[in-house]
């Protein structure tokens, strides 16, 4: 309505009629016609789309996840939300206006041959004879005639929602792009509480059930087994702190979040609470690693250590770290024993985030069981940031 008035003042002048709200079908189409552009104008700010969505879900009968969410952010998507807002104005101004008309119009036709006063009205001969039954049929099917349009248009809204109000290609790669970001976060979320909690629980696991064997006879072992089953608890305490961190997304604690963690400056502390012989070898400056290798490459030894615990006991691990060229080299070996320990069920995982640290810095890292001994080796660019 507000679209054809505006209309009417502006075909009124045009028209030579000194009154705007001229009732003549020329000036009413002329108002039409020159509303649907304005309509179309107007409904191409970013916020009519949501608005259009809203009344569109419960109207249409249409499932929910075929429209887009949130507003027009592009120009395909505005030209679309513009074209199914022109096309429900107007089909809905055609569709109201003979709503207004039709009824009371058909009604009337109806009531003809019961009530004389209308026949006179109408100058309608004294004996109309069988004319009169045509009145009532003619109201019928005007009646029938309008709920027909008011469905058809109702169709046509109805499939065309999906198509103009649905997510464009731009939308689809932006809400694909959102949906992968949450899953590598997820992921990366998933990898640090495997490899800091989970590499924990395996050493305090390990350290509890030697210090059991041996409660009675050495009581010194049982001390230092539960002074460094109390260091790794607490380090692992703060390492899950800033894990959770990254959950709230509060801003500050998830930036830190991100740069934070243990890195290789730190490894001598990790050998010895592993609960496993360890012999390390470091043939460059663990310090002089950049931030971002230097926190995954300890995360990469963690499980390789978690590993070699779960799968080869406590025997003897070889570690190495050197730099050849623009790589930092990570090699770790254990011979596997005789009689494998029980491995859990669902296990794996480790593994494979080694492998997704490695990637994620443009590396490569390998791991697993050759020739009875278990092996890991991971090739890290120095240059990486993550």
């Amino acid at each position: 309505m507000p679209y054809w008035l505006v209309g009417s003042t502006v075909i009124g002048p045009l028209v030579g009629s000194d009154n705007v709200f001229n009732g003549s079908l020329t000036h009413q189409l002329g108002a039409y016609a020159l509303a649907l552009p304005i309509a179309a104008v107007t409904a191409l700010f970013r916020l009519t789309r949501p608005l259009s969505v809203a009344l569109a879900r419960p109207l249409c009968g249409v499932p929910a996840e075929l429209y887009a969410d949130g507003p027009a952010r592009t120009r395909a998507a505005r030209v679309r939300t513009s074209a199914w807002f022109t096309l429900h104005a107007g089909v809905g101004a055609l569709v109201s206006g003979a709503s207004l008309a039709l009824p009371p119009f058909a009604v009337s036709l109806i009531a003809v041959p019961f009530f004389p006063a209308m026949r006179d009205w109408l100058e309608m001969p004294d004996d109309p004879g069988w004319q009169l039954a045509l009145f009532p049929i003619a109201g019928i099917a005007m009646l029938l005639a309008l709920a027909g349009c008011a469905a058809a248009a109702g169709a046509l809204l109805a499939r065309e929602a999906p198509v103009l109000l649905g997510p464009t290609p731009e939308d689809r790669l932006a809400a694909a792009e959102r949906r992968a970001t949450e899953l590598a976060e997820r992921n990366r979320l998933a990898r640090e509480l495997h490899d800091s909690v989970g590499h924990a629980l395996s050493a305090v696991t390990l350290q509890a059930g030697a210090a059991r064997k041996v409660l009675d006879s050495d009581p010194q072992f049982v001390r230092e087994a539960l002074a460094a089953i109390e260091e790794t608890t607490r380090r692992t305490v703060g390492e899950l702190d800033s894990v959770l961190g990254l959950l709230r997304q509060d801003g500050e604690d998830e930036a830190n979040a991100l740069t934070s963690g243990p890195c290789l400056d730190t490894l001598d502390g990790l050998l010895a609470r592993s609960g496993v012989p360890v012999s390390y070898t470091a043939e460059c400056d663990l310090t002089a690693v950049p931030p971002p290798v230097s926190r995954e490459a300890y995360r990469i030894v963690q499980e390789g250590l978690s590993n070699a615990l779960r799968h080869a006991g406590a025997s003897p691990v070889t570690l190495r770290i050197a730099v050849r060229g623009e790589e930092l080299e990570i090699t770790m070996e254990n011979p596997l024993p005789d009689r494998a320990p029980a491995v859990r069920p669902g296990g794996g995982r480790g593994v494979r985030g080694i492998a997704e640290r490695a990637a994620l810095l443009g590396g490569s890292a390998q791991a697993g069981p050759r020739d009875a001994v278990w092996r890991l080796s991971a090739e890290l660019p120095l240059g990486s940031e993550r």
